[in-house]
């Protein structure tokens, strides 16, 4: 792919996403069809990129992202649900629609129909987990959203990989899938451990945030092709570097946490815009490749419509089926079922929108076996790839939000333990504050230091009052939306000052030094209530 055309595909999904947001709109589906028409425009050279370009450059990061600011903890405690769903369920998709498309189309040999199965099988949940952010999905569902993000590409890459060498008369290392299956997780969850736990120690001997920072933007591109060069799951070094170093963020500086907030969504959201422009653009291209083989591209289409349906089929039946037998064995058992509710189970259903592994692993079948015979049914794969991966983001992907407003999917139970967490971190914080103040006023001498100490215990323990009354007021928002218009109006407050500051400074009247110290103060006051509004809006969406 050329420089110019790269540069543009990022400066233009970047230009239609900043539409597509101001509008609410979805933006991977607008990029999407915006990509697909333009893919028609004459002249318009393909853009191709290498799947070890989008494999590893593009996917890493935005693994390594989404770990670091997952909690391990929901990990492991909804681990079962989220093997089931990573695991369990790109298995069977795999078999489901191998066997199916062996069945349907006349060009797939059996080994082939296993490789288009190992393709399609792994969902991408950034855009569900956008859309559920923003409806106020409750958080044990977000969980599992997120994990099976992080799990599912690791099983499908290598199924993916075994697939490939069946039919091409390659060797993986290992003979058995099984072992080399364990190899994978084994090897790949070892590299990520040790390689951020190496990280780790150095930066915590560092004194310079932004050297911190770009260490931790390196992290994830290592990680994968440290684990990539041994053969091992690249996928599961990332995801294991990124719980690693997140569950270790408490010990930054806080001028590299402060940082690390904004470089991530902004290179989450860069990366996300090129990735579904990209998928669009590909329109063209894979009808014009069917035509250069032969094939009718209609017939190619319908068999991509009919595997799109069973995709979206296997899903549901495997969530619903597991549920009931779960629910009979804890039955039979006595013990306690703590299983999703059918409205629930829908959602989840429902959130299996297919992205950039598919793609890049539609780009990665090889073009010829070892025995230099054509791969079969090459261009079809890439084909009915596409018909799913796009297929899902347009039918699932615009009809989502709709099935969450339409079930009430919403956990009393959560809000009010979200409640309860918020005042217990208050009370830890408030005795930490009074113990910390009346050990120092015992060793102060002299009226105008014990003055300084109660100056210092009425400012914060001042503050927690206002987080306490700013809590309740958001709870009182659930019924009226008070906690949120003050918060607006204090949001328009902040940026007047800001206005006010910066038109000073272009009169001359302010000093530049001065106005930075300033606004670094209103940035994290900003910041805050940038936070407490979209609280407010996640709580609102689950009503």
């Amino acid at each position: 792919m050329d420089g110019w055309l790269l540069l543009l595909v990022i400066v233009g999904a970047v230009v239609i996403a900043g539409f597509a947001k101001r509008l609410d709109l979805q933006v991977p589906l607008v990029l999407v069809a915006v990509g697909s028409v333009a893919s028609f425009v004459p002249g318009l050279p393909r853009p191709a990129l290498e799947p070890e370009l989008l494999l590893g450059v593009i996917l890493p990061p935005l693994l390594y992202s989404t770990a670091l600011n997952f909690s391990f903890r929901s990990f492991a405690h909804n681990f079962r649900s989220i093997v089931r769903l990573g695991v369990g369920l790109v298995v069977v998709t795999t078999v489901s629609v191998g066997y199916f498309s062996y069945w349907l189309v006349p060009e797939l040999t059996l080994g082939a129909a296993l490789v288009l199965g190992a393709v399609v099988a792994p969902p991408d949940a950034v855009a569900a987990v956008a859309v559920g952010r923003k409806l106020g999905l409750p958080a044990r569902m977000m969980a599992i959203l997120t994990g099976e993000s992080l799990v599912n590409d690791a099983a499908a890459l290598t199924l993916f990989t075994i697939t490939v060498a069946s039919v091409t008369g390659s060797r993986v290392g290992i003979d058995s899938p099984l072992l080399f299956f364990v190899y994978e997780v084994v090897g790949g969850v070892a590299v990520g451990y040790v390689l951020s736990r190496l990280v780790r120690f150095v930066r915590s001997r560092m004194a310079d945030s932004a050297l911190e920072t770009v260490l931790g933007i390196l992290v994830p591109f290592t990680a994968y092709l440290a684990a990539e060069q041994i053969h091992a799951s690249g996928v599961l070094a990332v995801v294991t570097a990124g719980f690693v170093l997140g569950s270790a963020r408490s010990g930054d500086a806080i001028p590299t946490r402060i940082q690390e907030r904004h470089v991530w969504p902004t290179l989450d959201l860069l990366l996300e815009t090129f990735v579904f422009a990209y998928m669009g653009l590909q329109l063209k291209f894979v009808i014009d490749d069917i035509s250069r083989e032969g094939l009718p591209v209609h017939h190619i289409f319908l068999y991509g419509l009919l595997v799109l349906a069973l995709v979206m089929a296997v899903r549901p039946v495997m969530l619903f089926a597991g549920s009931a037998l779960r629910r009979v064995y804890h039955r039979a058992r006595s013990t306690e079922d703590a299983e999703l509710t059918w409205r629930q189970n829908v959602v989840l259903s429902w959130a299996g929108m297919r992205g950039v592994v598919t793609l890049a692993a539609a780009a990665g079948v090889p073009f010829t076996t070892l025995a230099r015979d054509d791969f079969p049914g090459r261009g079809v794969i890439q084909a009915i790839a596409f018909t799913v991966a796009v297929g899902t983001l347009l039918i699932q992907g615009v009809t989502l939000p709709l099935v969450i407003r339409r079930l009430d999917i919403s956990d009393p139970d959560e809000a009010r333990h979200l409640d309860e967490q918020r005042a217990l971190a208050r009370q830890i914080a408030r005795r930490a504050v009074e113990e910390s103040l009346d050990e120092a006023m015992t060793k102060v001498e002299g009226t105008e230091a014990a003055e300084v100490v109660d100056r210092v215990r009425r400012v914060m323990l001042g503050r927690l009052r206002t987080e306490q009354d700013e809590d309740d007021q958001e709870r009182a928002a659930r019924a009226r939306s008070s906690g949120a218009v003050f918060d607006r109006w204090r949001r328009t407050a902040l940026r007047r000052q800001r206005e006010a500051l910066l038109a000073a400074r272009d009169a001359g009247d302010l000093d530049d030094e001065v106005l930075a110290a300033v606004l670094d103060g209103l940035d994290i006051e900003q910041a805050a209530t940038e936070t407490r509004l979209q609280r407010f809006m996640a709580e609102r969406g689950r009503e």
